[in-house]
């Protein structure tokens, strides 16, 4: 899947968690590659101002998977780019730290193979 498409299939799912009621403030949004769009439009603003935001904890909060600060939520989407087999694994299990009950992969999933994941398959979107 293009990284773009991945992208919009991860709107859509945060889109879908919050219309089925899930809190702003519960879904944090990782991106394997470039981060994304949002996330560039919000450190125009400063990146003191940026991370506030994840500090406040009222909105959909996101960031590039390198992400070096202490964050848990209890919904991570990740936008997952075509990487080889080892590479998906090690950005899924990186994004399980962040999540606290969901993890939801959207992009390149067939790179995942059932037992390239720790805990079983991720579901992807």
């Amino acid at each position: 899947m293009a990284v773009g498409a991945a992208l919009e299939r991860a709107d859509e799912t945060v889109d879908q968690l919050l219309e089925s009621g899930r809190n702003p403030g519960d879904v944090l949004v990782l991106t394997s590659g470039g981060p994304h769009p949002w996330q560039q439009h919000e450190m125009s603003f400063g990146e003191d101002r940026y991370w506030a935001q994840l500090t406040e904890g009222g909105d959909v909060f996101y960031a590039d998977l390198a992400l070096t600060r202490p964050t848990r939520r209890e919904v991570v989407v990740l936008v997952l780019e075509a990487t080889e087999p080892g590479r998906a694994a090690l950005a899924v299990e990186k994004a399980r730290t962040h999540a606290v009950s969901l993890l939801v992969v959207c992009g390149a999933t067939a790179q995942l193979t059932e037992g390239s994941v720790a805990g079983g398959q991720p579901v992807p979107a």
